[in-house]
């Protein structure tokens, strides 16, 4: 069994970096945690030039003191290995350790992450570290788990350096054997691309036309594996010395990043954490944290911890907007609603100067005189009134099935079309439902489904034969499955499933079409038929002729008029369908509210437009998160007796949200 968290309830904090600040500064800084209801933070994360000011040469005595005054004013230590910024001498004496790009420019030191993941001089010195921090603080009452490095990745998810070359065979070794199975799977006949030598094989590095697509899927691949197993060989360090302690590292589940394979990285951690922030852009960015959220729970199996985000503006986007009026709260409960039993920000106190200046922070420049700071303390209040949710978790009878090798496959070069993103095209099916407030899990393609009325497929360009069957014989067995466009296109080697599309799931589907037709920007193309009045699709369309199926909606103009576009068929015991092109938002909600309804799946509980309620649930009682979005208020039903935990009310069969505003009721159930 893994170990879990010692913090009781909801943890509460933020990275704390005491030594960017005189040490003066530190009793205040305990003194306003204890106020804010602060209970864990994360200490130590870019903190290695100063616990090893030179190759081999320690000064712990920082630390100790940091440790010894979080530990008496009731703060736990999430202690970070600080491997994710090497200090200047480190590359001095190791400069083959710098990574280089796909242009073959080695980038310099001075910043963080600037590290090749293969490079061994790197991997003894990272080892070296956490094993001194995990001999010393073995036994220090302050820790409470293990903060491996800090969002493997971010920066230097790829290295095309020699040495990187040379791991990359090594990994290719193990996966085919031999150079007749690489060059079966990577269709290396194309353009005289055939391997007679392993030295032969290069990352995918730049080139005068477009790489071998294979090529390029494996080298990401690799790479997700290749930081995997720092973490792991940090992990195990740390474990040998404490095993009682959880480790974790953070993951970025958010719309900046994809260069990891979670699903691979998951079962690795003690405890799975992640960083969400959102986008400046994204005029709905409470969806984003919503999808975020339920992923993580999928990820974790259940209650998961949110390791950062931003109290306000963060400093990395090209306009940082400051958040509005309730946006803090808002945004850490709906966390806590999809699963999180941890709130967590970057950073405790805002820093005066380097990379991050302008980065929020819990405690701002401003000081405590902050709209901020006060509804910091708020939240803490609230998440101490939330203890008993913890442990909780969601209810779904819908998945979404995710993939991380169909997203980078689908994005790569020469596709029919290179509008596609993954992300959005999830996004835009998980939206409506979302809006409809169905509970929502994400799976793997080889999951097991059983526990699921409706299993979506949104964008599954790339599946294996393994996943392919698992989820047609879901529906087989009396499941409802939908397809997105240009899914089961190509097996786990990037080689096309020949005779017509959508490939591994034509049987299933009931279709089979000859040809894409992809849209250009801006060309929407007409539907009709059982959809709304006025429907369009965008991107994607297909010359789809049925071979069992019946057509739910056609195209009613340009080349393919009267050729369907969106289709449903019985298979086995249950039912496929297939969405040949993107709908509008309007007729896709229509859709797979039909789709939903059709298989008895219904909102966790009815509330008005803007109004998100999510449901977690406990051993002998549900948790019912209502979150107003919409800026107007809302009255939602609850069970009659439930008690509001934020206020402390007793409700009378509803609870009654203020515009802006959170409400959180636990309604008793029967013990399972």
């Amino acid at each position: 069994m893994k170990p879990t968290l010692s913090v009781p309830g909801i943890a509460y904090g933020g990275d704390y970096n005491p030594e960017q600040w005189p040490e003066e500064v530190w009793a205040e800084d305990v003194r306003l945690m204890r106020e804010a209801g602060v209970t864990m933070v994360s200490v130590g994360i870019f903190s290695w030039a100063l616990l090893e000011p030179a190759e081999g040469v320690y000064d712990f005595s920082r630390m100790d003191r940091i440790l010894d005054l979080l530990h008496e004013n009731g703060i736990a230590a999430d202690l970070a290995t600080p491997t994710a910024a090497p200090p200047a001498w480190f590359f001095r004496a190791h400069p083959e350790a710098l990574p280089v790009d796909r242009d073959g420019r080695k980038l310099s030191y001075g910043s963080r992450q600037t590290f090749c993941p293969s490079s061994p001089a790197y991997r003894r010195a990272a080892l070296r570290i956490a094993d001194q921090l995990a001999r010393r603080y073995a036994g220090h009452p302050a820790l409470a788990m293990w903060h491996v490095h800090n969002e493997y990745g971010c920066h230097n998810a790829e290295c095309y350096c020699d040495t990187s070359a040379e791991a990359f065979r090594g990994w290719l070794r193990a996966r085919y054997g031999d150079l007749d199975a690489l060059n079966d799977a990577w269709g290396t006949t194309f353009w005289s691309q055939w391997y007679y030598d392993w030295d032969e094989i290069l990352p995918p590095r730049a080139t005068g036309a477009v790489p071998n697509p294979t090529h390029q899927l494996d080298w990401r691949r690799f790479c997700s594996d290749e930081l995997l197993s720092l973490y792991t060989a940090e992990r195990d360090v740390l474990r040998t010395a404490t095993p009682s302690v959880p480790a974790t590292t953070n993951f970025m589940v958010n719309f900046s990043f994809e260069a990891l394979d979670y699903w691979r990285w998951a079962p690795e951690l003690d405890i799975v954490s992640n960083d969400h922030y959102l986008q400046s852009t994204d005029t709905g960015s409470h969806i984003d944290i919503a999808l975020s959220g339920d992923l993580m729970r999928s990820l974790a199996g259940g209650p998961w911890l949110l390791m950062e985000h931003s109290t306000g503006a963060v400093n990395w986007q090209p306009v940082n907007r400051a958040k509005g009026p309730g946006e803090l709260r808002r945004n850490a409960l709906a966390h806590v609603a999809r699963g999180a039993d941890g709130i967590a920000y970057f950073q405790w106190r805002a820093a005066k100067a380097g990379a991050e200046q302008w980065h929020s922070a819990m405690l701002p420049h401003a000081g405590t005189d902050s709209r901020i700071w006060r509804d910091v303390v708020r939240l803490g209040a609230d998440l101490k009134a939330l203890a008993e949710v913890r442990g909780s978790t969601g209810t779904a009878e819908v998945a979404i099935v995710w993939d991380w090798n169909a997203r980078w496959a689908v994005e790569l070069p020469s596709q029919p079309s290179g509008e596609l993103r993954y992300l959005d095209l999830v996004r835009a099916w998980y939206e409506p439902l979302w809006r409809a407030g169905v509970a929502v899990d994400f799976v793997r393609p080889d999951a097991d489904l059983s526990a699921y009325r409706v299993v979506l497929a949104p964008s599954l360009y790339l599946v294996d034969d393994t996943g392919a069957a698992n989820l047609t014989s879901y529906a087989e067995r009396g499941g409802t499955l939908a397809v997105g466009f240009h899914s089961g296109a190509v097996d786990e080697n990037c080689h096309v499933r020949l005779g017509g599309y959508p490939g591994a799931f034509r049987e299933a589907l009931g279709v089979r079409a000859d040809e894409p037709f992809p849209l250009l920007p801006g060309e929407p193309v007409g539907l009709g038929g059982e959809v709304p009045a006025a429907a369009t699709g965008t991107l994607w369309s297909e010359r789809l002729c049925l071979t069992g199926a019946e057509a739910v909606a056609t195209y009613t103009d340009g080349p393919l008029a009267g050729v369907p576009a969106v289709t449903r068929h019985t298979h086995g015991a249950g039912t496929a369908w297939y969405l040949a092109t993107l709908p509008d938002p309007a007729t896709l909600a229509a859709l797979l509210g039909r789709v939903r309804a059709e298989a008895g799946v219904e909102p966790v509980r009815t509330a008005p437009e803007g109004v998100e309620v999510v449901r977690r649930r406990g051993a002998d009682a549900d948790y019912v998160f209502v979150i107003d979005h919409s800026g107007r208020g809302a009255e939602v039903s609850v069970a009659p007796g439930a008690l509001e935990l934020l206020t402390g009310k007793e409700t009378v069969g509803s609870v009654t949200v203020a515009p802006g505003d959170v409400a959180v009721v636990r309604e008793p159930r029967a013990r399972v």
